[in-house]
């Protein structure tokens, strides 16, 4: 469930209200709140949906640039939808303008109007280039291993500690802290200035976050680890 709200203020004061029940919320926006129940994850919130309202998962894939969808795939003004054939007709709710009808971009091979031609363009790079690597399992597979580096150095440190638990925690996106956050801002000017970038925490959580993305090599992850116990090393 996502909650928007007018101002920071309206959303504290509903995070406040649902801190008591067993649920796990996040903020997804400055001013908005995700919900979902305890364990749940999102793949799972998304199968009873369809179970719900008696669709399959293979009838309707939708991409678009939010922050919430695949990231891989993210290009501004760019919109990915992978539709069942005998789902495209002309059954769209009344006043459904033509734009947002599958059946407009169906008809006319996706060029009902000027495709966003840059973005198109930017991800055919992106999934060739997946291709090359082996395809969709063999990224995941290098991307476990990726996870594995940083997540075996995190529960062996004595500074740096993870902030998920082992059972939620994501392969792509890593976030830790070292309990201090002098010690935290100490750790990220001193890692940018050794050229690891971007290493600042969600400004809403603080601490530090390594993206682990399909981009980022197995080496850099490596290195990241090996200047993280040296750092250590220097600062106990």
């Amino acid at each position: 469930m996502n909650l928007y709200h007018t101002s920071v203020e309206a959303r504290e004061r509903s995070l406040a209200q649902l801190s008591g029940l067993p649920l796990q919320l996040a903020i997804a926006e400055t001013t908005s709140v995700e919900s979902t129940a305890l364990g749940v994850t999102k793949a799972k919130g998304l199968e009873a949906l369809c179970a719900h309202v008696g669709c399959s998962l293979d009838e309707c894939i939708a991409v678009g640039d939010a922050n919430n969808d695949l990231e891989v795939m993210r290009a501004a003004g760019l919109a990915i939808a992978i539709v069942r054939e005998d789902l495209i007709t002309d059954e769209v709710l009344p006043g459904t303008p033509t734009m947002l009808r599958y059946k407009t971009y169906s008809e006319s091979g996706s060029l009902f109007n000027t495709p966003p031609t840059y973005g198109i363009y930017m991800c055919g790079k992106v999934f060739k280039w997946l291709k090359a690597q082996g395809g969709l399992s063999a990224m995941k597979v290098k991307n476990e291993e990726k996870a594995a580096i940083l997540y075996n150095f995190l529960d062996q440190s004595q500074m740096f500690k993870g902030t998920v638990v082992r059972k939620d925690r994501s392969i792509m996106n890593v976030p830790f802290v070292t309990g201090d956050k002098d010690l935290d801002a100490k750790f990220i000017a001193e890692a940018k200035a050794a050229g690891f970038v971007n290493l600042k925490g969600h400004r809403t959580v603080g601490g530090m976050r390594a993206s682990l993305y399909n981009a980022m090599p197995k080496a850099g992850v490596e290195d990241l680890v090996e200047f993280m116990a040296e750092f250590e090393k220097k600062n106990r």
